[in-house]
């Protein structure tokens, strides 16, 4: 894996262990040889998981829309920086530079990106590993909603077992070496309702 796309959040929230996760993560990627593919600021979750991957000698690639560059403070020292036209070609060329996703706590921008990357794998658009790194039980209540849908007949269970859940960094990497995201047929029920 040369690279790791972390979704996460422009601002800190409020408890303190997310920030210390986004902190981990940035240090055990530098660590790891597994460069950073992230929206490109220096404010929030994605400066601190930025400077600390950094820090550690490791690589850092943001991607910014130019509307965003002065709002979300584009990061002056990452080892590239993107500034991109639109949040589309955002996502598309994070999802093109990375090998894997992880999403850090965030809001509605970090859940849009996750589930789009989500929706690629489903569709079989790519292969890639992908998950949520648990953060002090940020994603409980999510992970229940996705086994939710997936009772009520709305996503197939081969769809939601490809979204990993850990409360590590560690756990989160060690899962992506041991599986890829398989490649699901998406089914339409045509029998009506």
């Amino acid at each position: 894996m040369q690279r790791i796309c972390v979704f996460c959040g422009s601002s800190m929230g409020r408890n303190g262990a997310y920030r210390d996760a986004a902190a981990a993560l940035g240090r055990l990627l530098a660590r790891e040889g597994i460069g950073l593919v992230y929206g490109g600021a220096s404010v929030g979750l994605m400066g601190t998981v930025a400077d600390a991957a950094l820090a550690g000698g490791g690589e850092v690639i943001g991607v910014i829309p130019r509307a965003l560059e002065a709002k979300e403070i584009a990061h002056a020292g990452l080892s590239a920086l993107h500034v991109v036209e639109t949040m589309h070609e955002r996502k598309a060329l994070m999802a093109e530079l990375a090998d894997g996703f992880i999403a850090l706590p965030g809001g509605m921008g970090t859940f849009d990106e996750f589930f789009e990357v989500v929706t690629w794998a489903q569709l079989g658009i790519h292969a890639k590993p992908f998950g949520l790194l648990n953060v002090a039980g940020y994603y409980d209540r999510l992970a229940a909603f996705l086994d939710h849908t997936v009772a009520e007949g709305f996503v197939r269970g081969e769809h939601r077992e490809m979204i990993a859940v850990e409360e590590s960094p560690e756990a989160l990497l060690e899962r992506f070496r041991t599986r890829r995201a398989p490649v699901v047929e998406k089914w339409l029920d045509l029998g009506g309702g």
